[in-house]
């Protein structure tokens, strides 16, 4: 039997045995379905969420036992249900993250068992749901470390990635005016939503200051690490405890800026049920691109890694890639 031939014991999934880069490292194999351990449930997936912090696993970010797993953030059925568990049974949908850490798999598998989940409405698409956890964990957690509340306004750097985009509207719900740097695929819809938006690029400082009238109270950047920072922090009136940015750790700690990893880490998986309901009432979303059968993981990396993705890449087990 080849790795790829199943058995009625074994599932599909992407992972890793050795750290290095993704393209040569990740193998799509058989692997035994997994048991849900104590307070854990496992489900069927129906759609995987991938994310920049999936192809940093690869290369040894929170290094542990070897084979590990990508794929963060998952939407499906409840398959099996772990002990100590009472919030969910089999056949109930849930929204959430895998358990990478913890499992030889992760969400890029036919099966994942998973670590915080919550009900997916009724009526919200799965793809849309698998779309939500990571983004809006980060993006939430951001602006509460940030203290972001009415009276003030924010600016949100790369407004285009998708915690860039949640952050946008958690600061508008929040009560903030929020100034956004984007492209053009995503600025009419931040503009729909209530922010101010710019452009990147040369006069950036200049305008982001004319359009709030002087400098930024707060600046949370989203962008991959770019050089910009001393801009951003230009823009916050000189401050760099202003500055939060979840990406340019090196810089922050030359510069004094704040970063993720400095702040508080406490995950806020539970706020992901009220974002879930928001979204079905269509007043929260996270856009998704494209999505790709578990087989085309290499296009999904391929277009993840171009930095032109424009939304969330998804992937789904024991389908074909759609154009998205």
């Amino acid at each position: 039997m080849t790795d790829l031939e199943p058995s009625a014991a074994t599932m599909t999934t992407l992972r890793f045995h050795n750290y290095g880069e993704p393209a040569d490292v990740l193998r799509l194999e058989q692997a035994p379905i997994p048991d849900p351990g104590s307070g854990r449930v496992r489900i069927r997936v129906h759609a995987c969420g991938l994310n920049p912090a999936d192809w940093a696993l690869c290369r040894g970010l929170f290094a542990g036992d070897l084979p590990r797993g990508i794929g963060l953030e998952v939407s499906g059925p409840v398959d099996a249900v772990g002990a100590e568990v009472t919030d969910v049974g089999v056949g109930d949908h849930v929204l959430g993250t895998a358990d990478y850490a913890g499992c030889a798999s992760a969400g890029a598998s036919d099966y994942a068992i998973m670590d915080h989940w919550t009900p997916v409405p009724a009526g919200l698409d799965l793809i849309q749901a698998a779309a939500l956890p990571m983004a809006v964990e980060t993006a939430f957690r951001s602006l509460e470390n940030l203290d972001v509340g009415a009276n003030q306004t924010i600016l949100i750097h790369a407004a285009g990635t998708t915690v860039g985009f949640a952050a946008v509207q958690i600061a508008l719900i929040r009560g903030a005016t929020v100034i956004a740097t984007a492209g053009e695929t995503f600025a009419d819809r931040l503009r729909g939503f209530g922010a101010k938006v710019t452009s990147y690029g040369n006069g950036m400082v200049d305008r982001v200051i004319d359009i709030a009238g002087g400098a930024i109270d707060l600046v949370l950047d989203t962008a991959p690490a770019s050089g910009v920072l001393p801009d951003l922090i230009s823009i916050a009136g000189g401050d760099p405890r202003h500055v939060l940015t979840i990406t340019d750790f090196e810089a922050a700690s030359q510069l004094g800026a704040r970063s993720s990893l400095g702040e508080d880490a406490t995950l806020r998986h539970d706020v992901l049920g009220e974002f879930a309901q928001l979204a079905l009432e269509r007043r929260f979303t996270v856009p998704v691109a494209r999505s790709f059968g578990l087989e085309d993981w290499r296009a999904a990396l391929d277009v993840s890694q171009s930095g032109q993705a424009h939304g969330k890449l998804v992937i789904l087990p024991g389908r074909a890639s759609s154009a998205g």
